[in-house]
């Protein structure tokens, strides 16, 4: 798939699912193309004691728990929400569950203050309509109906973020399991097949937004997704996504693992300034997620690739830093340069290493923006 700037997960890893798939003799729910089992492995990677033949890389990492929870749910007529922090990997896994039990992860509806009705139900081709009138021919399926009537998964990104009217139209779906189309004389329900469930995700900071209704909350099971304060997964989920990257662009660069470790204790630092600080005026307007961490990562990273030396370094690091998380000016630089000034400097002093550099990258990238 190198003519496609972003595959989804069933065409990325289609030779694993295709293998795993093949040697899969254990029960799968309604029309499932992997067993629970093995969803789970394709989804946190094979360990040895799995006895496989081969590797399974790990895509998502977290806790085990989690993803069952998240398999159990999607096995039973309930919904599944996945809800968290910015950054902490709700899509990327509702992708890949969707990519293991139907290989379709692409039936997506995006939740924004624009999503109506039509984008969950269905809508009409106005031509054929005109010409032929209203028939099922001349109907354009939602994403969500067209997972009800192959019995796959359908997915609902920022949930919260859509109007009431349109959480109240998915009520109905997930109670009802049909779709009912009063345009039509005959053949004027769509009814949903086994295997159909919907995969939703909601950002935990977007509460007052457009708050679930209760009795949209009970055709949920919500599972937690919580932020990654574990410094040895937080490096595995940013090296495996640069890894990617590196990859996709066939980039020849190493990350050095002195490098990485300046990332992640920078990220810690301002974590932690977050949540000691008074006020929303006294914090970084990034949400300082892991996702935020790799975007940083990436961009130094092609900028070495692409205008540096062929190797990353502490200065465009910092630079890359300092661009990204500079959104308001001149509230977040203020905060960046404290930040500078009040930790990196003394660290450079008592530890040397990479921080010098990353100091005097840091201060010249304020400078500029400034």
């Amino acid at each position: 798939m190198s003519d496609v700037l972003r595959a989804p997960a069933e065409l990325k890893y289609a030779e694993e699912l295709d293998w795993l798939e093949s040697i899969d003799d254990s029960p799968k729910p309604f029309a499932w193309r992997l067993s629970p089992k093995m969803v789970r492995l394709f989804v946190l990677g094979a360990e040895r004691a799995d006895g496989l033949d081969r590797e399974i890389s790990q895509k998502w990492f977290g806790d085990r728990s989690i993803v069952e929870r998240a398999i159990v749910t999607l096995a039973s007529d309930r919904g599944l929400l996945l809800i968290g922090d910015p950054g902490t990997g709700k899509s990327w896994l509702a992708e890949l569950l969707a990519a293991a039990i139907s290989r379709n992860s692409t039936l997506v509806v995006q939740g924004t203050a624009g999503t109506t009705e039509d984008h969950i139900k269905y809508s009409w081709n106005v031509s054929m309509v005109i010409a032929k009138g209203q028939s099922r021919e001349s109907m354009i399926p939602s994403p969500i109906m067209t997972a009800m009537e192959a019995g796959s998964i359908g997915r609902f990104e920022e949930l919260t973020r859509s109007t009431s009217d349109v959480q109240d139209a998915l009520i109905s779906i997930l109670s009802e399991k049909y779709i009912s189309v009063p345009e039509l004389d005959s053949d004027g329900i769509v009814f949903a097949k086994p295997g159909f469930s919907v995969i939703a995700t909601a950002n935990s900071r977007d509460r007052g937004v457009n708050d679930l209704s209760s009795a949209l909350k009970r055709r949920f099971n919500f599972v937690r997704i919580p932020v990654v304060t574990n410094k040895k997964s937080e490096a595995e989920i940013v090296r495996f996504r640069t890894e990617e990257l590196l990859r996709r662009h066939q980039i020849e660069l190493d990350v050095p693992p002195t490098l990485l470790d300046v990332l992640l204790r920078s990220f810690g630092d301002l974590r932690a300034a977050a949540a000691s600080a008074g006020s929303d005026d006294e914090k970084l307007e990034s949400a300082l997620s892991t996702a935020e961490q790799i975007g940083v990562l990436e961009d130094a990273v092609l900028h070495s690739n692409f205008f540096g030396e062929q190797a990353l370094t502490a200065r465009t690091l910092a630079s890359s830093l300092v661009g990204s998380l500079a959104r308001r000016e001149p509230e977040d630089l203020a905060i960046l340069n404290k930040y500078l000034h009040g930790v990196v400097e003394p660290r450079s002093k008592d530890e040397g290493g990479d921080w010098p550099e990353f100091l005097d990258g840091g201060r010249d990238a304020i400078a500029t923006l400034s």
